[in-house]
């Protein structure tokens, strides 16, 4: 019999007391009918929606409140619309204490569970939802076997990149597809705020563009979006300390923790910059934190790993010039720095930069800058580029608006084959040559 407990966050130098009572096929049964015997929570409609009936395990992965669960839950509420019974729908989160610590024997209980609640639906089609599969042992090959055995649909979300890969290419080959979730894009961010753009009308352009402004100091975390405003710097906090806690220091038992804050403070409140290395390492040595470069390079792996940030390499063929060269760093979400600035608003030109690589991020992978005397902010597909972009807050700074299309015309003469593009909140009506294309940045984040 394996023994659960509600565990107590432990900090670093702290004590963590257990109160453990056990965990078994009863204890599983009080959980699944807690699900069953609550509405769903009401949803809103993202932009992905999670296919059905494709015979693969549907694997979510993203940073912690992003949405990954409402996504399974807008699943289910679509599974019910089409006339499935609640019966058949089986969820789990691998967060609830009471399932803590679970061992691997422990997985066959959950099936046996759900059959002696409904035994009128062991022999119907059933959809398994498991939430934080990255905490259960071994997850990979349960989920293997229920593939392999069960007349099933399954979806699985984690919060960890390096763990879920690992896996999913070792235990599940050729039975997954994994979809990335992201926090909201721009026409997300207006579907919550329930505002409709209407082409070509004034007052329409006004209000999305004052949308934009907010979008630029929210970011698109759906709890902080949708939060008043009092609390939201209070849940941005919590979201700090929970990923701090967590996703760093208890997932990879580090005993530096006062190096991993400083670290992810830094990454966190320097978006849309080049990450040095060497830069970074001086800095920290001068102020007194005793740290190799290895211990840097491992750190920073592990805020990469817990989808905090992207680090986007220059756009070069030659891996070796991509090693060695700064990669540019994007986090995640912009808002999550909030905490940890003094002016809500600063650095608004560098949210702008991270939105766009987000904007791309989301539908495809091959990215990179081009470095330099004069940088381009974004490359698609870098071995032969097809859109070099940079992006501006105002270009009403006539040497702000030379350097910007200095810029791509140098990276046009390199990729002539490559289209240009200048993003700007504030075009400052201006006219650009023939070989750029000037857009606004808040139309170019709705197309």
């Amino acid at each position: 019999m394996a023994w659960t407990h509600t565990p107590i966050l432990s900090l670093p130098g702290g004590n963590k007391t257990c109160y453990p009572f056990p965990m078994n096929k009863e204890t599983i049964k009080y959980i699944l009918m807690q699900f069953h015997e609550r509405q769903l929570p009401e949803t809103r409609p993202r932009k992905l929606q999670l296919p059905l009936g494709t015979r693969k395990v549907v694997t979510l992965v993203g940073i912690r409140r992003v949405g990954k669960t409402f996504l399974l839950f807008d699943t289910m509420r679509r599974l019910l619309a089409q006339g499935v019974d609640k019966r058949q729908i089986l969820y789990l989160n691998f967060e609830d204490d009471r399932l803590l610590p679970l061992d691997v024997g422990d997985f066959d209980l959950i099936l046996r569970a759900h059959d002696e609640l409904f035994p009128g639906f062991i022999d119907k089609k059933r959809y398994l939802f498991f939430d934080e599969v990255q905490n259960a042992p071994s997850w990979e090959s349960y989920i293997r076997r229920l593939h392999d055995t069960e007349k099933a649909d399954i979806f699985v979300t984690g919060s960890s990149s390096q763990l879920l890969s690992r896996e999913l290419a070792t235990g599940l080959r050729g039975r997954s597809i994994s979809y990335e979730v992201f926090p909201l894009s721009f026409a997300e961010f207006l579907d919550f705020r329930a505002i409709e753009f209407t082409p070509y009308s004034a007052k329409s352009e006004s209000e999305v563009t004052a949308a934009f402004n907010e979008y630029l100091e929210l970011g698109g975390l759906p709890e902080v979006v949708l939060a008043e405003p009092f609390v939201r710097h209070r849940i941005l906090k919590e979201y700090a300390d929970l990923i701090f806690y967590r996703d760093l220091i208890e997932r990879y038992n580090l005993t530096n923790a006062q190096l991993m804050r400083r670290l992810l403070q830094y990454c966190l409140t320097n978006t849309a910059t080049l990450f040095n290395t060497n830069k970074i390492y001086n800095d920290f040595r001068s102020q007194g934190f005793a740290l190799s470069k290895d211990t840097l390079y491992k750190y920073m792996g592990h805020i990469e790993e817990s989808f905090m940030l992207f680090l986007l390499p220059i756009a070069d063929r030659s891996l070796r010039r991509q090693t060695i060269n700064p990669k540019k760093l994007h986090v995640i979400d912009w808002s999550l720095a909030q905490p940890f600035l003094t002016a809500p608003d600063a650095n608004l030109g560098r949210r702008l930069e991270t939105a766009l690589y987000l904007h791309w991020r989301r539908q495809r992978e091959d990215l990179g800058y081009l470095a330099g005397e004069r940088e381009v902010d974004l490359v698609l597909n870098p071995d032969t580029p097809e859109l070099l972009i940079n992006s501006c807050l105002s270009l009403s700074s006539h040497p702000t608006w030379e350097r910007e299309v200095a810029a791509l015309q140098s990276g046009a003469r390199q990729f002539p084959d490559a289209e240009c593009l200048l993003v700007a909140h504030d075009t400052a009506a201006r006219q650009p040559p023939a070989n750029i294309k000037l857009v606004e940045a808040w139309r170019y984040l709705l197309t």
